[in-house]
């Protein structure tokens, strides 16, 4: 009689060593982190891990996965409310998504030391793969809704959408150089906001939408991060 299989209690399983690298990566570092830290978190053995992941790095990038999952979801109610403007929809998402980052400082500082490496640069390829997947349909439903009401006027929807997650890549890849060379004392507060501020000016000439119409950067959280 063929063995069944608990789909549920497997997906569960796996989440716990995924669980436990993001606790493992707060406290140790993904570096100093081995698989027999990860199998001692979680009580398992090594071929338990093998039947989830075939290697750290995958076990990684489930937890970046994840990360992004989450952060996604945590906004997702704001953006569908029907009762809110789309000019207000875009600014939540963005708002949104960077609390949801500040409340888990230290998991995202630990992320940087890790996802930024030259190792890492096919998995990072592939999660903006993922990430261009899960943004579009939201940025698109947000867009449609500004052309609608007359506040939005984009060459192209579909066009905007794909260009916006492009330009939100290279704002957290600038956002990540500007952290790291602020933490070395080399720049000022005001040269971070300066900096970061074009990203919103493209993105409302993007948008076809008036100057100072977006505003994605709460001032405050930049202080939390750069001050």
């Amino acid at each position: 009689m063929p063995r069944t299989v608990d789909i549920e209690a497997r997906a569960v399983r796996r989440e716990s060593f995924v669980d436990a690298a993001l606790h493992l990566m707060q406290v140790k570092g993904y570096e100093q982190m081995s698989v027999q830290d990860v199998l001692d978190a979680v009580d398992a053995s090594r071929g338990a891990f093998y039947h989830y992941f075939d290697s750290k790095r995958a076990l990684l990038e489930a937890a970046v996965d994840r990360v992004v999952v989450q952060a996604l979801a945590a906004v997702e109610p704001v953006v569908g409310d029907p009762g809110l403007p789309a000019l207000t929809k875009l600014e939540s998402l963005f708002v949104g998504i960077a609390g949801w980052k500040a409340e888990r400082r230290e998991l995202m500082l630990a992320l940087i030391n890790v996802w930024y490496s030259d190792d890492n640069a096919l998995m990072r390829d592939k999660l903006r793969r993922g990430l261009m997947h899960s943004l579009m349909p939201l940025l698109a439903g947000i867009i449609r809704q500004g052309v609608d009401e007359g506040v939005m006027s984009p060459g192209s929807e579909e066009g905007a959408a794909r260009a916006l997650v492009s330009l939100i890549e290279g704002a957290q890849d600038r956002a990540i150089e500007l952290f790291l060379a602020r933490q070395a004392g080399e720049i000022s507060l005001e040269f971070v906001i300066t900096s970061l501020r074009a990203y919103t000016e493209a993105m409302e000439r993007i948008l076809g939408v008036s100057p100072g119409s977006i505003a994605l950067m709460d001032e405050s959280m930049l202080q939390a991060w750069f001050g």
